[in-house]
């Protein structure tokens, strides 16, 4: 009997319920891991020796970063990997170490913008903080505060009329969130944190912590079909890149689902796309599959290929004129080809077609975006990862609107389509 085509809003609420267990980087992490899980994969610990037996299903975590796979039947050197990268993290205030600030008459918290954001979306909201706790002895703990316990509050119009020609935000000044009343007493933000986590005090060490808005993800849309939340950027390929991993019929190639830290910030760490993590898995891998051959990892990396798997722009409803006018992707569109002459993309015209092919071969629609040849243009761990490994790569991404605001939008018909081609690119 032929499958039955997936339902855009199973897979939509799907996806919003994946992105609100999701707070911080972290917690993305211990999802992802708790799906696995279920699905029957175990863990690998870097400090171990692996041996890893053809079709074995395994996963590998480096703080904010996981590396899934499910080994081949063949040697990598013979048969090579697929692989689908995506970030974990999104623009967002990372909690400072000495937290603590008290002025005209409040307790605030102290944090910086991390990434790109846009910060004016996050004021006058409900707002907590999330993340993960290092305690003694090594041990961590993950926390998200429970109620809506921060706000960054407007400033009134009556007291600065010139916010109707433009809103400037000091992020030292004025990006500050309120925690309460300075009234000398009561329990601060440290305080919250263990009994949160369910820790002593006096074990917590270190933090990583970030604010999270309080607002579940919703549908929305005339017909309910759009995907309202936080973090879509890019947690939406996270959980497609999962779905499609969990999906793809076992084969000869390994098959790889590789979700970094740290991409909004330039992937600059032992977790991000410019570290290690990728290559020192893909190494070991090939040394377990052909131990005899000092060469294997080149040879796998060159008959390999990564699907670097990023949000995309959808055309703007009223600033269509952002767009380059014959590249505007829609929502509901299908997965977009990411491609900047620059290299900003990893995209190329090998690596483009090849996965045109994949979604013609999978019956999945194709869009294009370029960006203007008069603006900046983003990128991804694609170019970062193609650097690095030598991969042959292309960047593709499912379309949204607001990218980098506090709660952004999508189409649910998109995550069917996104899963389709990724689960075709794994399995080909």
């Amino acid at each position: 009997m032929p499958t039955a085509a997936p339902d855009p809003l199973a897979l939509g609420d799907d996806l919003r319920a994946f992105v609100d267990a999701s707070p911080s980087p972290a917690h993305t992490v211990a999802e992802l891991v708790r799906r696995l899980g279920a699905a029957g994969f175990t863990e690998l610990a870097e400090a171990d020796a692996w041996a890893p037996a053809p079709g074995g299903r395994h996963f590998v975590v480096r703080h904010g970063s996981v590396i899934a796979f499910r080994l081949g039947s063949g040697p990598l050197a013979e048969t090579g990997l697929r692989l689908v990268g995506a970030h974990t993290d999104s623009p967002t205030f990372k909690v400072r170490p000495r937290w603590e600030v008290r002025q005209s008459g409040y307790r605030l918290v102290g944090v910086e913008p991390y990434g790109g954001g846009l910060w004016h979306t996050w004021l006058d909201r409900e707002l907590t903080v999330a993340g993960r706790l290092v305690l003694r002895g090594g041990r961590t703990a993950l926390v998200r505060l429970p109620g809506a316990p921060l706000r960054l509050p407007s400033l009134a119009i009556h007291l600065d009329r010139s916010v109707r020609e433009g809103l400037t935000l000091d992020p030292q000044q004025h990006l500050v969130p309120v925690w309460d009343r300075d009234l000398g007493t009561g329990p601060g933000l440290a305080d919250a944190l263990a009994d949160a986590a369910g820790v002593d005090l006096r074990d917590v060490v270190g933090t990583d912590l970030v604010l999270a808005d309080t607002q579940p993800s919703a549908r929305a849309g005339a017909d309910g079909t759009w995907v309202a939340a936080p973090r879509l950027d890019d947690l939406a390929c996270c959980h497609s890149g999962l779905l499609a991993l969990l999906a793809a019929p076992a084969g000869a190639r390994t098959q790889v689902l590789v979700c970094n830290d740290h991409e909004e910030v330039g992937s600059g760490s032992m977790s991000g796309a410019r570290g290690s993590f990728l290559e020192d898995v893909v190494r070991r891998l090939a040394a377990a599959t052909d131990p005899g051959d000092p060469q294997a990892a080149h040879r796998a990396l060159a008959r390999s290929v990564l699907v670097s798997a990023d949000m995309a722009h959808a055309v703007h409803p009223t600033r269509a004129e952002r767009h380059e006018p014959a590249h505007r992707p829609e929502l509901g569109g299908g997965p977009v080809l990411k491609v900047n002459a620059n290299q900003a993309y990893a995209t190329d015209a090998a690596s483009g077609g090849w996965f045109t092919e994949r979604c013609d071969e999978a019956g999945v629609p194709v869009q294009t975006f370029v960006t203007r040849a008069d603006l900046p243009c983003g990128s991804t761990i694609g170019p970062l990862t193609a650097t690095r490994l030598g991969v042959t790569t292309v960047d593709v991404g499912a379309p949204m609107l607001a990218m980098h605001s506090c709660r952004e939008l999508a189409s649910a018909h998109d995550v069917p389509l996104m899963v389709g081609a990724l689960t075709a690119c794994l399995g080909d």
